[in-house]
């Protein structure tokens, strides 16, 4: 379908009033959008389909709900926005319609130490007011039970009036706080192996630190410690006398003076806690996390056992149960203890909390409890704790915005998730999801496809309408919206086994299982049944075992597919070769770099409160490197021109002729098998869609010698018409000589298995058992799991 012709911004009196009902979009042309204008209905839910990579995220997220954040943050005053983070307008000629945009997305809640399941919503708050109300022996306010607040206690002037004189007289103060003072409320306290730090052998003054980023001429690090005056910088550590390792180590902060500038000295210790571990570890450069796992050790603090809260926090009980205990429980099990508890001078307190944590138990997360760090959840766990606030809310005419809500549930929780999607829609609310699963895809009011292909190949619309008229259109969504993979006739035999006995982590039930080896291995089980436990958790890592998990992939606008993949080395090799010069040429990151834009592409102007503006370089017209280093050519081609080009013309390229490189071919094909080769080589990492990075890393890790591949949820982000292509590459892989075990939720990967083994019966405590091994035939034959009664009606036998 082709995209209507871009309109002026201003409108006709019905255009005017359409928007009551519309949200109006024309002309957008963010990231591969074509200058789309659709019309999407309010208060109904849309489903926005396509191939991975189509632009689905490119209309819902860049443009709608991005321009709705930015309208919104125009209303504060101009000191408010000056804290708040500068967003540009959308390219899109026309928004009319929108209202507020609230976004629950696929981003991992943040890692800091100190934040939980429990704080990052509003349960933690809530039950640290019930038992500084209800708690016996009563110890004091909701503070008294925060391990982010700590005791304070001491005496400082206050000013106060008095017969119409200002006065200043000394007042007494005393904060009791929850947190326990030996981690500080981590619930772990760190052991730091010192000889990772510095070498001991040599002075501060020979470069005796080894700590990434403490360059000897740096005042804020090494000379500071230098010319502190505290320790004499031309002496081996190892010789410090005992007073000189103890101001070395350990010194309370002291005002110094460095070359007349005024500086604050602390001990070593102190100064990489601050620097290192109080930050969050998965933001770390890669060099700076593996001097953290080397020099750390992180071990269950003995005071608080991991509690993070004081000895009297911890004593004040509700009917035998501390708030460590309540924290601790699984959540559905909370939700019971609380639904029992009947005070009437709490009561609306325990309605509000009862209704937090039974939405936790309908969202499908009552296994996991509130202590649990909220860094360690899944993306799809993160956007369901997201989605906990909103359940609740008394907010009507309001845009929520989902990125694939049913990510990591298993077919019987779709449902569910199906079920609070309506019910938002229901309250008079706009819903937005994108969403690949046919089970959701379904219940929409109104469904916008986009394509036909990804990246240059899409970014158009295809298709609007009911799911009726999707299923008789011929788009690549209409065509296999009713795909079901039909079971294996023959399955693969066993080339050995991988033994998992005793397996306890988590809420695994001491399992004992034999993983066959030389097969596809698939396993399920519903969310919380302990897969991830034991795939992850239970088979030994070492140099056979390549694992792919969910873990997001860091990138800044300079990062793309040619240097994530290491794609770029061999095609700057082959480039330098051919020419007689440097490698580094051909890096705009190095020696290459336009000198202008420093190899960015782009001139970034800040305009302080206002969003700031990128424009293309005009001395590299965006190709990024210095015009001599356009003068070498490859196979009749520059370097600017090689990265322009998609994968898959790159494969052909690099195939044969002068250009021929095998080093990059190999990882090119690897590209194309997991269907990214209308990538362009180019393309900055962050305009890369969830299922695109995902798969990214997939092709990455094929390249690694390994023996067993470890997958987890590769269907993550996958249109219907790719699984199939996605089945193709794990069987190549298995037939290769590789043993693949995936976690997956996916019928279709599943029917596609030759050995299945599923978990359950249900989540937590109620999970953490083997409750069938076997074929996908012998599952769909007696289906008494939940995992065999959805695969046997996906295959239709049930």
């Amino acid at each position: 379908m082709s995209t209507a012709t871009r309109t002026e911004t201003s409108t006709s009196t019905s255009h005017a009033a359409d928007s009551h009902d519309l949200i109006r979009v024309h002309g957008a042309r963010e990231n591969n959008l074509k200058d789309v204008s659709v019309e999407i209905p309010k208060r109904r839910l849309t489903v926005f389909t396509g191939v991975s990579g189509s632009g689905k995220s490119s209309l819902v997220f860049a443009t709608i709900a991005a321009e709705s954040q930015r309208l919104i943050n125009e209303t504060y005053s101009t000191f408010v926005q000056g804290f708040m983070p500068s967003l540009a307008r959308p390219e899109v000629d026309v928004l009319e319609g929108l209202t507020t945009a609230i976004i629950v997305d696929q981003q991992r809640m943040g890692a800091d130490p100190r934040s939980t399941v429990g704080t990052a919503t509003d349960a933690n708050a809530m039950l640290r007011i019930l038992f500084s109300r209800l708690g016996k022996p009563h110890i004091g306010s909701p503070k008294a039970f925060s391990f982010n607040v700590a005791s304070l206690s001491g005496a400082g002037a206050v000013t106060v009036e008095r017969g119409g004189q200002k006065v200043k007289e000394r007042r007494e103060f005393s904060i009791t706080g929850g947190m326990c003072p030996r981690c500080e409320g981590r619930g772990s306290v760190s052991d730091i192996d010192l000889s990772q730090l510095y070498d001991d052998s040599k002075s501060i003054a020979d470069g005796a630190f080894t700590i990434p980023g403490w360059k000897s001429d740096s005042w804020w690090t090494v000379r500071i410690y230098a010319e502190s005056g505290f320790i004499d910088p031309n002496k081996p550590i190892r010789k410090f006398t005992k007073k000189e390792m103890q101001d070395f180590l350990y010194r309370e902060p002291t005002k110094v003076k460095v070359e007349g500038v005024n500086l604050t000295y602390e001990g070593l210790i102190p100064k990489i806690q601050k620097s290192f571990l109080s930050k969050d570890k998965e933001a770390m450069q890669p060099h700076i996390r593996a001097f953290v796992d080397r020099a750390v050790t992180f071990t269950t603090c003995p005071d608080c056992e991991g509690t993070r809260l004081t000895e009297a926090a911890r004593s004040s009980k509700i009917r035998g149960i501390s708030i460590a205990d309540a924290c601790a429980m699984q959540i559905s099990d909370l939700a019971e203890w609380v639904r029992d508890l009947d005070e009437p001078s709490v009561a609306p307190l325990l309605a509000n909390l009862r209704q937090t944590l039974e939405s936790f138990v309908e969202i499908g997360l009552g296994y996991i409890s509130l202590e649990r760090p909220s860094g360690t959840l899944s993306g799809g766990e993160a956007q369901r704790v997201k989605m906990i606030r909103h359940l609740g809310s008394s907010l009507t005419d309001v845009t929520y915005v989902f990125d694939e809500p049913t990510i990591g549930l298993h077919p019987h929780d779709i449902e569910r998730m199906n079920n609070l999607l309506l019910r938002l829609r229901d309250k008079g609310n706009t819903v937005l999801v994108v969403e690949h699963k046919p089970e959701t895809i379904a219940i929409a009011d109104h469904v916008i496809d986009l394509g036909p292909g990804a990246g240059t190949a899409g970014g158009t619309i295809c298709f609007e309408g009911t799911i009726e008229d999707l299923r008789a259109s011929d788009t690549t969504t209409g065509r296999h919206l009713d795909d079901r993979a039909s079971l294996k006739e023959t399955v693969r035999k066993p080339t050995g086994k991988l033994e998992i006995r005793g397996a306890t982590r988590n809420n695994l039930r001491d399992v004992d299982v034999d993983i066959p080896l030389g097969v596809l291995v698939v396993v399920t089980g519903v969310a919380g049944s302990g897969k991830s436990s034991l795939v992850h958790g239970s088979i030994p890592a070492g140099a056979d075992v390549v694992s792919i998990d969910q873990s997001g992939i860091r990138g800044s606008r300079r990062s793309n597919p040619a240097t994530y993949t290491g794609l770029l080395d061999p095609i700057r090799k082959a480039f330098a070769k051919a020419n007689g010069v440097k490698p580094a040429l051909f890096s705009a990151n190095s020696e290459g770099a336009c000198p202008n834009c420093n190899g960015a592409g782009v001139i970034f102007t800040d305009l302080a409160l206002m969003a700031g503006v990128a424009t293309t370089c005009e001395e590299c017209e965006g190709k990024r490197f210095e015009a001599s280093v356009l003068d070498h050519h490859l196979g009749g081609r520059d370097i600017s021109e090689v990265l322009a080009m998609s994968v898959t013309e790159a494969e052909e390229f690099f195939a044969a002729g002068e250009a021929r490189t095998p080093a990059a071919h190999r990882i090119l094909e690897r590209l194309a098998d997991v269907g990214l080769g209308y990538l362009s080589l180019g393309q900055p990492l962050t305009t890369l869609s969830g299922g695109e990075r995902q798969r990214l890393k997939l092709a990455t890790h094929m390249g690694e010698k390994g023996g067993v591949y470890v997958l987890d949820e590769p269907t993550t982000g996958l249109h219907l018409a790719d699984v199939e292509q996605l089945l193709g590459l794990l069987d190549r892989l298995v037939d290769s000589g590789k043993s693949v075990i995936v976690i997956e939720h996916h019928q279709a990967v599943m029917a596609h298995a030759d050995w299945i083994i599923d978990l359950g019966p249900g989540a937590g405590h109620d999970g953490g058992q083997i409750v069938f091994e076997g074929t996908p035939a012998d599952l769909v034959a007696k289906p008494a799991t939940l995992t065999g009664q959805h695969l046997a009606a996906y295959v239709g036998r049930g």
